[in-house]
């Protein structure tokens, strides 16, 4: 059947730093032409306003598009073929699939009715018109408005040229930007004649009389006139009537690059390094140096910002900033001439492959969520740097690096191909090879193409025991027990992960063995093996003593999984709903997908037919945005489907089910299905069961095994547990798994509730 998404409010358009000053005229001109068409190209010189006229638009038509508006910045992409990838991030879609992004793409927007903003084409209008015919072709409710320098010449488009500013808007929005850096400034009768000829030398350019008006802090109007006759003067000998807009605007910025002091140009320059907006920590690491001091840094930055050089924005509440596309090409210009490029390119490198290293090697524990978002950020820029990479295996490095963001943060497919480029072009048997062997596979395995994943894993299996290198051995044997998996060969897989634990526990790795573990359980529960609860257990308790929160959750999906095929439905009702709290965030389609199925499949075992159908359609939307199905994850998890969609069909009755399916259907994304999984109901109607056992007595426990029971109960961790009780924190994790075990449940927070319960009272 075909579902129809009910969407909410969505989109990702900035919020302004700055108000928008007149055009009413053409802003109700553009809106009235949007509803007449569904593609409209705004064209106009750099610095005309194309951009923010765009923007305008975008938020007053947003009600009428119930799948949101959403502004894609092609500015940093230059590589063509990363137009469909840029597009997919900025409609935070992951690039999960091995089909290429562009039929992702087309497959997600086919049921959707969004506004799409294009902006910057110029330098990719051809592929720009092949992504927005093959986009509009796929989705008969989609719409696009593009910004660009020239038209895209298809079928369909309407264009409109942005003209520069009426001589009225332009004296207000002198008046606007002056204001801001220069609180006194005022238009009066005696001073608007000449700040009408001030804009008028400007030709009406928005961006130029920005940089004019951030000039009026120290000059009147007068001398700013004065000044700016005396340059077009020079330009044009004496020809005013000769001059072009685009030779205004380039006078203009050449006069404010002059105006600036030594090391704000010195800066400026240095700043078109990053392919977008950047941090003050990336800014000092890659502009220090050779005449600028680091502490100096936020200080010109602060002074560029008020010469309206440097805009600031913000990315998730922390600050940011970035050079208009016009501005930044002027500084790769003087920063070239100077002679200092190369040099700025590799730190700017360096920084970006310290930076990808310091989140790979820190992933394990808090802050996943705060690193994922850092590097969506800074994809622009990591994207740059690998583009400009002139070593190849420091490029490598920084491919195989950035493997949580290729693989958790939604890039899949353009981590692939970055790996695969930097694959090829360093052959040579080093451990960062060996290394970027087993993540290309990894990668190549979340993509289901188990035969790419099988020949990288060959290699890095080879290159691993060549090199002796233990930690890409554990990997490879880890891999090797997914892919079996998947595969269904469930007594292949077990060996295979027991192999993978016993060596990563052996390096001390041991969050490296957690998926091992939980994935071993998974396999042993179907096998009706009993040491799988033991398993997913340890697994919990591992992941819990690193502050871990993505392998948690999904090692309590694990054991919610096997709790369900032993018959314990209420109990595995919890850890599912508990992993998929842990799950909010993530933005992992796939994963939430499959949280989703068996929380269908043990609500379904609890008694509540329609509500395992409204489930079942909640992973069914995400499933098909991703175009996949959960028999990528093996043919018992499609039987277990199908034995659930047959008994929901058989309770209700075929034309329940659909609706049921269909109501769960009406989801955005993962956050949105794991809210609506969770919504208001902290028990679902089930049928009756025996009581419950009770909860055994604190002398079950020994009397170490108390106190490590108590400590939890304070909220420590295991690390923390090890330093008070003086022990190591493998022997507190044995503690804590064997707690588990007895005390039959399967969170640390179920300990400190038996704990709590069990206490004298107090006197």
């Amino acid at each position: 059947m075909t579902i129809q998404p009910q969407i909410a409010d969505a989109g990702n358009l900035p919020a302004p730093f700055t108000s928008f000053v007149g055009r009413s005229r053409e802003l109700a001109d553009i809106h009235r032409r949007l509803g007449t068409t569904r593609l409209l190209t705004l064209t106009g010189m750099g610095g005309v306003g194309k951009t923010r006229l765009a923007l305008e638009v975008a938020a007053v038509a947003a009600p009428g598009y119930p799948d949101g508006v959403w502004l894609v910045d092609l500015a940093p992409v230059r590589d063509p073929s990363l137009m469909a990838n840029a597009t997919a991030a900025a409609l935070e879609l992951p690039d999960s699939g091995a089909r290429p992004i562009i039929d992702q793409l087309a497959n997600y927007l086919a049921h959707r009715s969004p506004l799409i903003v294009l902006d910057n084409c110029e330098h990719l209008a051809d592929a720009c018109a092949d992504l927005a015919h093959a986009l509009l072709s796929a989705s008969p409710g989609l719409t696009i408005l593009a910004t660009s320098r020239r038209a895209l010449g298809i079928l369909g488009e309407q264009v409109c040229a942005v003209p520069p500013l009426a001589p009225d808007d332009a004296v207000e929005l002198l008046r606007d930007r002056a204001t801001a850096v220069r609180p006194d400034f005022r238009i009066t009768d005696d001073n608007r004649a000449q700040a009408l000829r001030l804009c008028a030398d400007l030709d009406g350019l928005p961006l130029a009389i920005e940089l004019a008006a951030s000039r009026l802090r120290t000059l009147s109007i007068d001398e700013a006139v004065h000044r700016l006759e005396d340059r077009f003067g020079l330009l044009t000998s004496g020809n005013r009537g000769a001059r072009p807009h685009q030779r205004t605007l380039r006078a203009l910025i050449d006069w404010s690059h002059e105006l600036c002091a030594p090391a704000e140009r010195l800066l400026w320059n240095r700043l078109s390094v990053f392919a977008d907006d950047f941090g003050l920590a990336a800014a000092e690491a890659v502009c220090a140096g050779d005449g600028i001091d680091r502490r100096e840094v936020v200080d010109l930055l602060d002074r560029l910002v008020c010469q309206s050089v440097v805009l600031p924005t913000e990315s998730k509440g922390t600050p940011r900033y970035r050079l208009l596309e016009t501005l930044r090409e002027y500084g790769q210009e003087r920063l070239a001439e100077s002679g200092e490029e190369q040099r700025t390119r590799q730190r700017h490198h360096a920084f970006y492959l310290a930076l990808a290293e310091r989140v790979a090697d820190g992933w394990y524990g808090p802050g996943q969520l705060e690193s994922l978002a850092l590097m969506r950020a800074e994809h622009a820029n990591l994207r740059a740097a690998l583009e400009r990479g002139g070593d190849p295996q420091t490029t490598l490095a920084l491919a195989a690096a950035l493997r949580f963001h290729w693989c958790d943060g939604g890039f899949l497919g353009e981590g692939r191909r970055w790996l695969d480029r930097a694959l090829a072009a360093a052959p040579a048997p080093t451990p960062a090879r060996a290394r970027a062997l087993w993540i290309a596979a990894w990668v190549a395995a979340l993509q289901h193409d188990h035969r790419a994943s099988y020949r990288w894993l060959e290699e890095a299996g080879e290159l691993g025991e060549r090199l002796d290198d233990v930690e890409v051995r554990a990997h490879v044997q880890s891999l090797r027990g997914t892919l079996a998996l998947f595969g269904g060969r469930l007594t292949e897989a077990v060996p295979l992960f027991e192999a993978a634990v016993a060596t990563h526990m052996e390096t001390g790795e041991e969050i490296g063995a957690v998926y091992a573990l939980l994935q071993m359980g998974t396999a042993q529960s179907l096998l009706g093996d009993p040491r799988a609860t033991q398993s997913c257990r340890q697994a919990i308790a591992l992941a819990e003593a690193h502050g871990e929160r993505l392998a948690h959750g999904h090692a309590l999906w694990a054991l919610g999984y096997d709790t369900w095929i032993r018959g314990d439905h209420d109990e595995a009702w919890a850890l599912i709903r508990t992993a998929l709290e842990k799950e909010q965030g993530f933005n992992d389609h796939a994963r939430v997908a499959l949280m989703l199925e068996e929380f269908a499949w043990i609500t379904s075992a609890r008694g509540d037919r329609e509500e395992a159908g409204r489930l079942l359609g909640a992973a069914c939307s995400l499933w098909r945005d991703t175009d996949t199905g959960i028999a990528a994850f093996g043919p018992h998890m499609v039987e277990q489907h199908a034995r659930c969609e047959n008994d929901v069909i058989r309770a209700l009755g075929r034309g329940a089910y659909e609706k049921a399916l269909a109501e769960g259907a009406c989801r955005r994304g993962p956050d949105d299905a794991i809210a609506y999984a969770l919504r208001t109901r902290s028990e679902p109607t089930a049928t009756p069961t025996a009581a419950p056992a009770p909860a055994p007595a604190p002398g079950a426990l020994t009397s170490r095994e108390q106190d490590v029971a108590a400590l939890v109960a304070q909220g420590m961790s295991n690390r923390q547990i090890a330093s008070a009780l003086g022990r190591s924190q493998r022997t507190v994790d044995g503690h804590v798994e064997n707690i588990l075990a007895k005390l039959g449940c399967a969170s640390r927070a179920r300990i400190a509730s038996w704990w709590t319960a069990n206490q004298p009272p107090t006197p």
